[in-house]
């Protein structure tokens, strides 16, 4: 079997070029037709419960409360004029969010320029203009410095940012609330349809959500009750036979009631073999305006995903075969499930002047199921591929929590301040089943086998339950100095106890509380209008494992500690038509569990090891016309161990210097958008991701890789498009994550034409 082996780089200047070139040359042309004939990339759709604006109290003879929320609900906008919607077209952009109030970096509802950290808001428009159906596309393609590691085995959500990888490090969160990682496995949310935007923190989020976020933050907001009623519904088709259905309904029910409901289902045959999938998800919310000042919104979201079965594709002399792309060499009856469900209520009070309460209680479900095998590697002697790890494993897990705080907005010594301060509550039940030691094996031709059943070498029990409980308490606080400068901060403390059953050896059972203090503070200064200079130190901790699957073995470690200096600058210009951000920071996190350099016959871990990472980030979009828009980020860093040993044949070996696995050096996106006709648009996007050590030996590397999403969307009116996009348009081969006998491989070229209606 001969092997071609990937290259080790691309030149990315080129394929830039070639993504953005076709795009680009005719801009004076267009300059010189725009005004006279006005056309124009498409105004944002700000989607959400409408403002309602301030109202003076009641008098006894202004009629009934009803009457009154009535009569002081926003009307609907009359349709603009012609040259007046063109006025919209060229002041706003979708991708340009600095002055969009963001819930994920702070709890006061500071905007991105605001906030003295880095903060991203990608909207719906933005991810549906390009075609981003699943979160893990959403986020790496757009926001600045995150890729991913998606694979069956962690729930296809695993995001890597600063140095820092995996569900353990960076946060995934829905609404702004977070489940609990067991595992290592995050299962929702996954399809972007039913999210109103993604917003996205970089750096340690301790202080917001809690032990486990030292990396970042990934914040999926759902699509909210509407006062206007909207419909929408979306069919697309793609050459692996994705067929996907969507629907969203959203508007009022009465004048004091409104309702949001989207849906989405997808069926597909796969890009390898024998690996059919299907997906649906509900998501649900109703809101009532009890009173001016008082509502209620009670939601609900569902998800049943039976996802791809593909582990990956084995290596053959530590590269790819492409003769092996598409193939499966899991067993003929693998199976994988996920089901997923949030209830939440939020309420919302404005207490008086300057002093808000809001609550949520929620309740969070996941059961999951795998029944595979799970290894591949590509034996010289024989030129089959060895199969071994024969998997099955169930979770349950259930979640009950509250949040509540209150905020405060009014003055301190005369200066204009904000502060909220609360608590979080949360009870997570956690069962682990499975067929451990996972042994069974067997051995394929690498082109022509029959894939055979799932080998029961071991039964399939209960293995451990964890009870754990948390409660966390935090506050916020902003003081204007002047109009210029502020001072940002925010403390938090965490107590969770983990009680853990283990069922086949009981020894092993403990109980144990930890504590999880972090803590920041900034600095943010405006010298001009929409420019901002900032700084911030912040604290963060994270466990050395899954706190709610914490096994005996690492119970009496000490949560690892993290601190992170960041400083930057953020600017809106040109009246809106282009924004830019620099940051600068460093990341020391502490406390890793290492092997005893003085005897490495002691397989107990030392809590010893440290890892860094420093580096720039970058990010700048740009309106170029009103037809054309450019959008682009890069991030360089160097992450590394700085004190990390293990033991690797009896001998002890100190990874120090070493890159942690699964993390790029550089990551970048570039993006160009261009409506080159009345009612037509076109984009292209360039996705590159530097090379990545496979293992934290750094004994194999990753090639990097380039990957260009090419669009075209025609809307014969304002209420329906008609698109065709190609994703990988270069049919790149590249690798996504995985070890040193196997990687999962990226999507190869795939059309899809879709058309999307609203009415």
């Amino acid at each position: 079997m001969t092997s071609a082996v990937l290259p080790f780089g691309r030149n990315r200047r080129l394929l830039s070029s070639v993504a953005l070139v076709p795009l680009l040359w005719p801009v004076d042309g267009l300059a010189q037709t725009a005004s006279a004939n006005p056309r124009g990339l498409d105004p944002i759709v700000v989607e959400g419960q409408t403002a309602r604006p301030a109202k003076p109290r009641a008098t006894a003879n202004a009629g009934s409360s009803r009457q009154r929320r009535a009569a002081a609900r926003p009307a609907a906008a009359p349709a603009p004029a012609p040259a007046e919607a063109a006025t919209t077209r060229a002041a706003t952009a979708p991708t340009f969010n600095l002055g969009t109030p963001s819930s994920t970096g702070s709890r006061l509802g500071l905007t991105p320029l605001q906030t003295p950290a880095s903060v991203e808001v990608i909207r719906a428009e933005t991810i549906a203009e390009r075609g981003q159906h699943n979160v893990i596309d959403a986020v790496t393609q757009n926001a600045t410095g995150f890729t991913a590691s998606p694979a069956p085995g962690n729930g296809g959500l695993s995001f890597a940012t600063r140095g820092f990888t995996g569900n353990g490090t960076v946060m995934s969160l829905y609404d702004g609330t977070r489940m609990y990682v067991g595992s290592g496995t995050m299962t929702f949310p996954f399809d972007t349809w039913t999210a109103q935007r993604i917003e996205v923190l970089r750096g340690p989020a301790s202080v917001m959500y809690g032990e486990g976020a030292i990396g970042g933050a990934v914040n999926v907001i759902s699509k909210k009750p509407l006062d206007v009623q909207r419909n929408e519904a979306e069919i697309s088709l793609d050459t692996n036979l994705l067929r996907r259905l969507a629907v969203d309904s959203g508007g009022p029910i009465n004048p004091n009631v409104t309702y949001r409901l989207a849906a989405i289902g997808n069926m597909s045959d796969g890009w390898v073999d024998r690996d059919t999938m299907s997906n649906v998800a509900v998501s649900g919310s109703v809101r009532v305006q009890a009173a001016d000042n008082l509502a209620f919104t009670l939601s609900e979201d569902y998800a049943d995903r039976s996802p791809s079965r593909y582990f990956g594709t084995p290596l053959v002399n530590g590269g790819i075969d492409e003769s092996l792309r598409f193939k499966n060499y899991n067993v003929g009856d693998s199976s994988i499930r996920y089901r997923d469900n949030w209830t939440q209520f939020k309420t919302e009070w404005d207490v008086a002047e300057g002093v808000s309460v809001k609550n949520v209680t929620y309740y969070l479900s996941s059961h999951r199921h795998w029944k595979d095998v799970e290894s591949y590697a590509f034996s010289p002697t024989t030129g089959n591929i060895n199969r071994s790890s024969y998997i099955e494993i169930f979770h349950d897990q259930e979640q009950v929590g509250n949040r509540f705080d209150t905020t405060f907005k009014g003055h301190l010594f005369g200066l204009a301040n904000q502060f909220v301060a609360g608590f979080d509550v949360n009870r997570i039940a956690f069962t682990h089943t499975n067929n451990s030691p996972y042994s069974g094996s067997s051995s394929v031709n690498p082109y022509n086998f029959d894939p055979g059943n799932f080998l029961w070498v071991s039964s399939t029990r209960p293995s451990f339950h964890t009870k754990t409980t948390q409660y966390g308490l935090f506050a916020e606080n902003r003081l204007s100095l002047t109009d210029q400068l502020s001072v940002i901060g925010g403390v938090r403390s965490d107590h969770p106890t983990v009680e853990r059953t283990d069922f086949l050896t009981p020894a092993n059972s403990f109980e144990k509380t930890y504590s999880a203090p972090s803590w920041r503070v900034g600095v943010v200064y405006n010298p001009i209008p929409d420019l901002s200079l900032y700084g911030q130190y912040a604290t963060a901790v994270d466990p050395v494992t899954n706190l709610i699957t914490m096994t005996g073995v690492n119970r009496d470690f000490a949560l690892s500690t993290g601190k992170q200096v960041e400083v930057g600058i953020k600017q809106q210009l040109a009246g809106g038509r282009a924004e830019w951000t620099l940051s600068a920071y460093q990341i020391v996190k502490n406390n890793l569990l290492a092997r005893d350099p003085q005897n490495p016959a002691n397989t107990n871990p030392l809590q010893i090891g440290q890892q860094s990472s420093r580096g720039i980030e970058a990010s700048a979009g740009l309106k170029v016309t009103e037809t054309i828009r450019l959008d682009a980020n890069v991030a360089w860093l160097r992450a590394k161990y700085d004190d990390f040993t293990q033991v690797v044949g009896g001998q002890v070996v100190n990874y120090a210097g070493n890159v942690p696995a699964n993390v790029p050096q550089v990551v970048s996106n570039i993006w160009a958008t261009w409506a080159f006709a009345p009612g037509w648009s076109a984009n292209a996007g360039v996705q590159l991701v530097g090379d990545t050590w496979a293992d934290n030996a750094n004994t194999l590397v990753r090639p990097a890789y380039n990957v260009v999403n090419a669009g075209m969307m025609w809307k014969p009116d304002s209420r329906q498009t008609f698109a065709l996009r190609v994703y990988n348009l270069f049919d790149t081969v590249y690798a996504t994550s995985g070890g040193t006998s196997q990687w999962i491989l990226g999507m190869p070229r795939t059309a899809e034409l879709s058309y999307n209606v609203k009415f």
